[in-house]
């Protein structure tokens, strides 16, 4: 193990639960996970705190679980963020180079430039992700340093969110005693762990299906072209369970999870379970294809309107690679085929691995943005030195860090 190495520490603040992850980074490149905390999410609705309080206590509750677990202080820690006050768009910055070496310094500025997009005073800037450079009009260049050239452009992704919104769970963290040090979107982090750099090259889309929304990312030439979040996921599907059987909520939460199908054709004619609806004094059978007809139906509706999106960003048909399923939702037994029938691409569903230590729990899709959080943390903390994480501003580039792992850094970490 790296004695020296530095504490990560990433908070999955979700709808459904609250996942905080201590681990260190081995000399082999695998994550220990060292602490673990899972809690029930309180006071957050569609990815947003809706109750200060309750959200505020959710969190410390599971901050303090990671403490215990790991017997270390948590101080700052890298945080998840969805919903659907979070929206993107392309913006391109562009420097004068004057007919020198382009250098490191320069694709720097060029990135600052691209950062400068007039945004609403009631948005804030989450990421800004280089997905390509032109130099002199020059288009599709992935490596300009080193080039000869008098204009250099950028072509980012600008990500941004909800001030109000992230000042709110900024405020539910820093309640537990927490400083975030940067606030990840789930489907960037999820992507860190599950995609394959085949995968992103060819073209590809990861889609986290949480409690609360649906959150996508295209990658295309191994970055990011697209984003998005749906207000709609699991709640929703255990919603319609409630209403369709006339049980509690959490009674349909619990029925979905043990007999719950995503594909009614799949489920077998004399499948029965008992359930006590509202009114009933006694048990009351229901056939498991009735679940299956609920679930199958919003089911099909989430990746209906995931198909809308991926054709509505221009990238349909640039996705040889299909898309990458993760969340708690893609657990749900069926999910992998009915996906496949409306979206028309290879569908796959993965979790975190590579990991070692207190890893139990976390061998599901529901906990790949907790483990991805991990990820970015390791990034920003070897770029440490070159970076000024509260302000988001690039201050130094020492020469010998190598262009393949600045392009990672600036790809991931801005702002």
């Amino acid at each position: 193990m790296i004695m020296d190495a530095p504490i990560i520490v990433g908070v999955d603040v979700g709808t459904t639960k609250v996942c905080t992850l201590v681990a260190r980074m081995e000399n082999d490149q695998q994550l220990r996970i060292l602490g673990v905390g899972i809690e029930p999410a309180k006071g957050m609705r569609k990815g947003t705190v809706v109750d200060m309080n309750a959200a505020g206590q959710a969190i410390a509750h599971s901050i303090e679980k990671a403490e215990r677990t790991s017997g270390l202080e948590i101080e700052s820690a890298l945080v998840s963020m969805a919903g659907s006050h979070v929206s993107s768009e392309n913006s391109r910055g562009v420097v004068g180079v004057s007919g020198r070496t382009i250098g490191d310094e320069d694709v720097i500025r060029a990135v600052e430039a691209a950062q400068a997009v007039t945004i609403p005073h009631n948005r804030e800037m989450i990421h800004v992700i280089q997905r390509g450079f032109v130099v002199d009009g020059q288009a599709g260049i992935r490596n300009p340093v080193g080039m000869h050239g008098y204009r250099l452009e950028v072509e980012t992704h600008v990500i941004t969110a909800s001030a109000a919104t992230v000042e709110n769970l900024r405020q539910a963290v820093a309640a537990a005693g927490v400083r975030a040090s940067q606030f990840v979107l789930n489907p960037l982090a999820s992507a860190e762990v599950v995609l394959s750099e085949t995968e992103r090259e060819m073209g590809v889309v990861v889609c986290d299906i949480g409690g609360g929304t649906t959150d996508m990312a295209i990658y295309i030439e191994g970055d990011v072209w697209h984003t998005m979040v749906l207000g709609i996921g699991g709640n929703h599907i255990s919603s319609d369970i409630a209403h369709g059987l006339h049980l509690p909520v959490n009674h349909a939460e619990g029925i979905k999870l043990q007999h719950g199908f995503a594909l009614e054709s799949q489920i077998d004619a004399k499948e029965a379970f008992y359930i006590h609806p509202f009114g009933e004094e006694n048990p009351v059978t229901i056939n498991r294809q009735e679940l299956a007809h609920i679930i199958e139906a919003r089911v099909e509706e989430i990746f209906s309107l995931v198909m809308q999106e991926i054709k509505r960003s221009g990238y349909d048909g640039l996705l040889p690679a299909g898309m990458v399923l993760t969340g708690g939702v893609s657990a749900l037994p069926g999910i992998r085929q009915l996906a496949k029938k409306v979206l028309g691409m290879p569908v796959q569903v993965a979790q975190p691995d590579g990991l070692i230590g207190m890893v139990d729990q976390l061998h599901s899709p529901a906990y790949a943005t907790s483990v991805g959080l991990l990820r970015w943390a390791v990034l920003m903390s070897e770029f440490v030195n070159s970076f000024d994480l509260r302000r988001a501003r690039p201050v130094r580039i020492n020469s010998d860090v190598d262009w393949k792992k600045m392009k990672g850094w600036l790809r991931r970490l801005l702002p």
